[in-house]
């Protein structure tokens, strides 16, 4: 009963924190819109700054919610799959190869002249992350010590950030140069096109996640434990790389790379619930990092208005921390052990 209660108010306090942060985004700016012009405008009435309200606050608040939670999840799949507390895609090095591919096709792209699609962008992205992926997943089998491999991660991520910084200095177009901004991480500019398409691709990720609970519980208890209830742990692992890496390439070409929110999300979501168990961590790590990237993304457009911050400033600020938090804690325990 006192288990039930526990869930239930945490759900309701993120649920309630995603819908006051999703108000705050909107009203809140350079120029700030009352409340009562929001709902104005949605019974369509004509208001002051209406093309502010649907072309920029509204998508962009959206954006924040749907690739927030994506990124959150993402890290928790990847954390599950390596048995590591720390593993996310921004670490690992996953979200530094979809950037990488995704600079490469825009470049490419835009030199010849020819607008480049959403699907086209998340499905570069996808090619990053998953390239990093793969040495990643090569590295695991020589390294034999979970440190050195995210270590083996954040190298990678070097490479790929790299890469990347080259094709972006050597671009000549005055549109390429603006990849600077997209590198760094934002969620300005985003359209209600854009907002569609994330929608559709995160959602259905989402939900495969979510009938993959029973079997990542199973997994969670140890690998034999998950083959004697006949979980087929080849397909699990497939299922979690692919799903993991589409999560991170559509965060990527929307938004470019925000670090930490894969990785401190699921510790603080499992604090509040007091649980590691999938069925309820899956939910609640989206709305967990959706409520920690409109807060980031807020405190970004409006600390030293009219100048932005990169939403990657305010996640690494307040991600940082719960990281440090989480390593200290886990040698603590293990000294005690």
């Amino acid at each position: 009963m006192q288990k039930k209660v526990r869930y239930t108010a945490t759900f309701l306090f993120l649920g309630f924190s995603v819908l006051l942060f999703v108000i705050l985004s909107i009203c809140i700016g350079t120029v700030n819109i009352p409340i009562s012009d929001i709902f104005a405008s949605i019974k369509g009435k004509s208001i002051p700054n209406e093309r502010i309200l649907w072309d920029l606050r509204l998508p962009r608040a959206f954006a924040a919610l749907i690739l927030g939670g994506a990124l959150a999840l993402a890290g928790y799949l990847l954390q599950t799959f390596f048995r590591n507390p720390i593993a996310g895609p921004f670490v690992l090095g996953i979200s530094s190869g979809a950037k990488m591919a995704v600079a490469v096709v825009l470049v490419f792209f835009v030199q010849k002249e020819v607008k480049i699609s959403s699907g086209a962008l998340i499905l570069s992205a996808f090619a990053g992350a998953m390239l990093s992926m793969g040495f990643v997943l090569l590295m695991a089998q020589k390294v034999h010590h979970m440190s050195m491999l995210v270590v083996s991660g954040v190298m990678i991520g070097y490479i790929c950030s790299a890469i990347t910084e080259l094709i972006i200095t050597f671009a000549n177009d005055s549109e390429i140069v603006n990849l600077h901004n997209w590198s760094r991480g934002s969620f300005s500019g985003v359209t209600w096109n854009q907002v569609s398409v994330m929608t559709g691709v995160v959602t259905v990720t989402c939900i495969t996640v979510f009938f993959l609970a029973k079997p990542l519980a199973a997994y969670q208890l140890g690998e034999a434990y998950a083959k004697n209830l006949g979980v087929n742990l080849k397909l699990l692992r497939i299922a979690l790389i692919l799903l993991s890496s589409i999560l991170s390439a559509c965060i990527v070409a929307f938004a470019g790379p925000v670090s930490f929110v894969g990785i401190a999300v699921p510790h603080l979501v499992k604090r509040l619930l007091g649980t590691t168990k999938p069925v309820f961590m899956i939910p609640s790590c989206f709305l967990g990092g959706s409520v920690f990237c409109l807060f980031c993304d807020l405190l970004a457009r409006t600390l030293f208005a009219p100048t932005e911050l990169s939403i990657s400033t305010m996640t690494a600020v307040f991600g940082a921390p719960v990281v440090l938090w989480v390593m200290v804690t886990r040698n603590r325990e293990r000294v005690e052990e």
